[in-house]
């Protein structure tokens, strides 16, 4: 079994209320949006109403997206979701308040292409989500080695030891890892 992450943000909304039905539309749309084929995906939320409901579960059953959750009164157990809050909190442009739910979606809209396109991860090799989400990761990795091999035929004294390498792509990431099944 291969795991692979949605780096990029592939689908957002931002409401007054949470509610079960907003839940199933965003997941909904995001789905047919991206072409998610069953048994392709795995959802994991937190424990609150939306995402535990009954309606919400049928309806990952019926797209075949798999769901986990986070464990029970832990509001931290997604690293993912935390770190991209707490990247878009200490942006910039993130204001000490928003004046309506339109300024706060248009605020979203804004910093969701941004940390799609131009915001470089260091957990994904200093690659935006896109790149990786569209497979172009390894060809700019290859040309970041290329520049480097480049600077070190020119000035090899800057390099001491060894030859400079670009960060390291990863290939998998887990929240709640499968179970390994052990032979005997």
């Amino acid at each position: 079994m291969r795991a692979s992450i949605a780096w990029a943000v592939v689908g957002w909304l931002l409401a007054e209320r949470e509610n079960a039905a907003l839940a199933a539309r965003l997941i909904t749309e995001t789905c047919k949006r991206h072409g998610i084929r069953p048994g392709t995906l795995t959802i994991h939320a937190d424990r609150g109403a939306p995402m535990t409901a009954t309606s919400t579960a049928l309806l990952l059953a019926s797209l075949g997206v798999g769901k986990s959750h986070s464990r029970p009164h832990q509001s931290n157990d997604n690293p993912f979701s935390e770190s991209q809050f707490k990247t878009m909190k200490y942006h910039p442009t993130f204001p000490s308040r928003f004046g309506s739910v339109q300024d706060a979606r248009a605020f979203c809209l804004r910093f969701f292409q941004w940390y799609n396109h131009e915001h470089r991860h260091g957990g994904i090799g200093l690659m935006t989500p896109w790149m990786v989400q569209t497979g172009r990761a390894q060809t700019v990795r290859d040309a970041r080695q290329a520049v480097l091999n480049q600077a070190l035929q020119r000035h090899p004294q800057r390099f001491v030891g060894k030859p400079p390498r670009p960060p390291a792509l990863i290939n998998a990431v887990w929240i709640n890892p499968p179970a390994q099944n052990i032979a005997a």
